[in-house]
């Protein structure tokens, strides 16, 4: 595999030992190419399988189905103003709600969502915005939508996690792939007007 020329952020590519490899193949065998997120994370693939493992054992206790879980990363991501993550769960999310909903979504308008969606939503909004004002209130709103604490310190985890991935990839610069933006709805990826601009060439090439 011949990686290009140019680094997928501000750190150059590391040298591909063994772990190194393995993750890249993983993407080659699951997307067809290699996440520029990899190869910022292939500094310590290690401690992306840490914050992985996380994020699996936060996504079992608050027991969300698939797509709430894309709109949790969704509203996270686009409120703290990541392009890659919005782009990729946007275009997830879109197949399974539409993609005007989910072009809301991106914009902070939740209002077309369900009463579960908007709980779920806003509660991902407010842990990535200000944490510390957060409020009983919010709580009672995802005990109402059929969450228990359990879940919804599960819930928290998640979307704390999440902003811990965004933040690491954003800060060193890792832009959206180019197939990411070449497979996102139109509204989504109209609506994406922050964050960095996806790349323009393919990551990796045989």
């Amino acid at each position: 595999m011949t990686m290009p020329a140019s680094p997928a952020g501000f750190l150059s590519d590391p040298p591909v030992d063994a772990d190194v490899q393995e993750l890249y193949d993983g993407d080659r065998e699951g997307l067809g190419y290699v996440a520029n997120l990899s190869r910022v994370w292939a500094h310590s693939p290690t401690a992306l399988k840490t914050l992985s493992s996380a994020m699996m054992l936060a996504t079992d206790l608050s027991g969300l189905e698939a797509d709430e879980r894309s709109l949790v990363v969704l509203a996270t991501a686009s409120t703290m103003g990541d392009s890659y993550c919005s782009l990729a769960y946007g275009a997830r999310l879109a197949s399974a709600i539409g993609e005007d909903v989910t072009a809301r979504v991106v914009r902070g308008d939740d209002s077309r969502l369900t009463p579960r969606g908007q709980a779920l939503a806003a509660w991902a909004r407010e842990v990535a915005r200000d944490p510390s004002a957060t409020t009983p209130e919010g709580v009672r709103a995802l005990r109402e939508a059929g969450l228990g604490d359990r879940q919804i310190f599960g819930l928290t985890l998640f979307a704390a996690l999440r902003i811990v991935f965004s933040s690491v990839n954003d800060a060193l610069g890792a832009c959206p792939d180019a197939e990411l933006a070449a497979k996102a709805p139109h509204a989504v990826l109209e609506a994406i007007d922050f964050g960095r601009l996806p790349a323009t060439a393919a990551a990796t090439t045989d």
